[in-house]
């Protein structure tokens, strides 16, 4: 058994390479300073909703005063899959003994407080949480 504080972290942080591209946003400092002192649990909640990767990018939209998770390119609405996938992620990480969660920034999944979502005729910006920051920011109102 593990002594460390277990920390959720969304997976590019840590270099894994789950983002749209194929690629990672590794922070050095989370990944080998931080990460001698916790136990992580690494979360993609694109890839793994099965999205894939690489897949088209996303930007959250907001649609007759709901946030959808929206393909840049073509437009196609992922937020039902992501929703989807978000109960069942919710449910096996509230049987966890998680401590906190870092979040990458302006993600549409992931940025807490600091995701663009723009209006759906292109209007003004409004700065939200990502649809997976969002709910599990509501599951676990307490969690740092």
């Amino acid at each position: 058994m593990n002594d460390k504080p277990l920390v959720g972290i969304s997976a590019c942080l840590l270099g894994d390479k789950v983002r749209y591209d194929g690629g990672d946003k590794l922070d050095p400092y989370l990944h080998d300073v931080l990460g001698a002192c916790v136990e992580f649990i690494a979360v993609c909640p694109e890839a793994e909703s099965g999205m894939g990767v690489p897949r088209e990018a996303m930007r959250l939209v907001n649609v007759e005063g709901n946030v959808r998770l929206m393909t840049q390119r073509t437009g196609n609405d992922m937020t039902g899959q992501m929703q989807t996938w978000m109960q069942q992620k919710l449910a096996e990480l509230s049987s966890l003994p998680l401590c906190g969660y870092i979040f990458k920034a302006r993600s549409p999944s992931c940025g807490l407080l600091s995701a663009p979502c723009s209006q759906q005729d292109g209007g003004e910006v409004k700065i939200v949480s990502g649809l997976f920051a969002q709910a599990l920011t509501d599951r676990f109102p307490a969690l740092p």
